[in-house]
């Protein structure tokens, strides 16, 4: 019996005879993406940061501390790469990540007040590099196709670049976790005959050393790069050198903004996006309190981490099929549609099997994510692509850095009025839930108001065009 050529296709292969793979620069930027994310630590990020020596109240300093580089930075920096070019801000987002990994490598333990300082410069360089990164490897991407005429492909590649991204993560996750854990690795030493003993200050530095060694590829990869095109030379000449980028750089993103206030295309997909991705992040960051309460075993939490992560190679072909073969509004009501059903079901609490609404809304996620890139690089400029770009992740992170203070003070409020004498784990536990019950009606609240504007805004932009006629 012969093989259907669908089953013969390799399972990373584009659907291209001539792929744009074997393109350096589309290469390297899908390496870039995989190796700056390559973080070892995520699995174990907050007990990372706790078994060090700092205190819960320094940790969420510190990630308030990231969070504000990357919202103060954000948009600057996707200017700055429309002008001086997006290589040279990829090669200093290398070099940050390089310095900020080597930070941890041999940070001392044992004095507080040094490693809290030093764990802020290594937030506020790793804010930067963010920064840096985001918008600039998107843009230096589409560009290179762009030139060659090619951008029909920058779906496939989109693709290909969440998958791998999906699957390198698994493996990352995996070991992550594994190599933290004292008990763990001196299992596998035991089991190899290895004589020797691991202690958790030994272990807790080793997700740390191979993000580092992810730091030096993504540097590498960088370096490897070609600028695409001349939009930093050309901006240097019409401005008579180039002493004035950071005053074109605010240029640049005030005109980027006015861009996007005036194109509805681009202004509503960044809306919807914003409203799909703070709400499902938020619920992220809170998915091992909900995972407890659904009685699944924190020894599981790594593992469904790794299944999560797994979605990622599936969800991109599904989400490049709809959107090559249905309107932007179609898909963003379907991904509203899959959103309410994904809160409402984490609102029942089911045991075990109250992870599919989580997984359902970790898949909206990705294909939210997968929409922005899809239609903002259609209808962006190369000149701004960048700005735009990274106009899309500051509104992100102020919206997802609102809705955590908005959440904390409405669980202050819970507290305050029902639980006004009773700190403990039950009490927490009653909180969590009653809170999570508001989620379904705040994102439909603000689904339809935003379904509403866009509706009045491409209105009147119709009748706008027709009266000029």
């Amino acid at each position: 019996m012969t093989r259907s050529p669908a089953c013969s296709r390799p399972f990373f292969k584009m659907n291209h005879s001539s792929t744009a793979f074997k393109i350096d620069n589309i290469r390297l930027f899908i390496a870039f993406r995989i190796f700056f994310n390559c973080r070892f630590y995520y699995p174990v990020f907050t007990i990372f940061f706790l078994d060090f020596g700092l205190s819960l109240e320094q940790f969420a300093l510190l990630n308030v501390a990231w969070a504000a580089t990357i919202v103060l930075l954000e948009v600057p920096s996707g200017a700055l790469a429309d002008i001086i070019g997006r290589r040279n801000l990829l090669v200093a987002s290398g070099v940050l990540m390089v310095i900020e990994m080597a930070l941890l490598c041999f940070a001392p333990r044992g004095n507080p007040d040094l490693l809290f300082i030093i764990f802020l410069i290594n937030r506020i360089l790793s804010g930067t590099a963010e920064a840096a990164a985001s918008g600039a490897d998107e843009a230096l991407a589409y560009d290179t196709l762009q030139q060659l005429g090619r951008t029909d492909e920058w779906p496939h590649v989109l693709e290909l670049q969440m998958r791998l991204k999906a699957f390198v993560s698994m493996v990352v996750m995996t070991i992550g976790a594994v190599i933290y854990d004292p008990a763990a690795m001196q299992w596998i030493a035991d089991h190899i005959g290895w004589n020797f003993t691991f202690t958790q200050g030994l272990t807790m530095r080793f997700p740390v050393f191979l993000t580092f060694l992810m730091a030096i590829f993504t540097l590498f990869a960088a370096l490897k790069m070609e600028e695409t095109s001349a939009a930093g030379e050309m901006a240097c000449e019409e401005n008579q050198g180039c002493g004035k980028s950071t005053v074109q750089a605010f240029r640049l993103t005030l005109i980027a903004g006015g861009w996007i206030l005036k194109t509805p295309m681009a202004l509503i997909i960044i809306l919807f996006g914003l409203l799909f991705d703070h709400i499902i992040r938020m619920l992220l960051t809170l998915n091992s309190q909900y995972f407890r309460l659904i009685d699944l075993p924190e020894a599981s939490f790594g593992l469904i981490g790794s299944g999560m992560a797994m979605l990622g190679l599936f969800m991109p072909r599904l989400a490049r099929f709809t959107a090559e073969r249905y309107s932007p509004g179609f898909n963003l009501i379907l991904l509203g549609f899959f959103t309410l059903i994904g809160l409402i079901g984490m609102t029942f609490f089911i045991p075990v099997v109250g992870l599919l609404p989580m997984l359902l809304l970790y898949s909206v996620m990705l294909m939210t994510v997968y929409y922005l890139s899809f239609y903002l690089n259609r209808i962006t400029d190369s000149s701004q692509r960048a700005t735009v770009l990274s106009f899309k992740g500051l509104s992100f992170n102020l919206a997802y850095g609102s809705i955590g203070i908005v959440y904390s003070m409405y669980i202050a409020f819970l507290r305050t009025q029902q639980f006004p004498e009773s700190v403990n784990q039950s009490v927490d536990n009653i909180i969590f839930i009653r809170s999570l019950s508001q989620f379904p009606w705040y994102f439909l609240l603000c689904f339809v108001a935003l379904t509403a504007f866009a509706y009045l805004l491409f209105k009147n932009k119709t009748h706008a065009k027709s009266d000029k006629m």
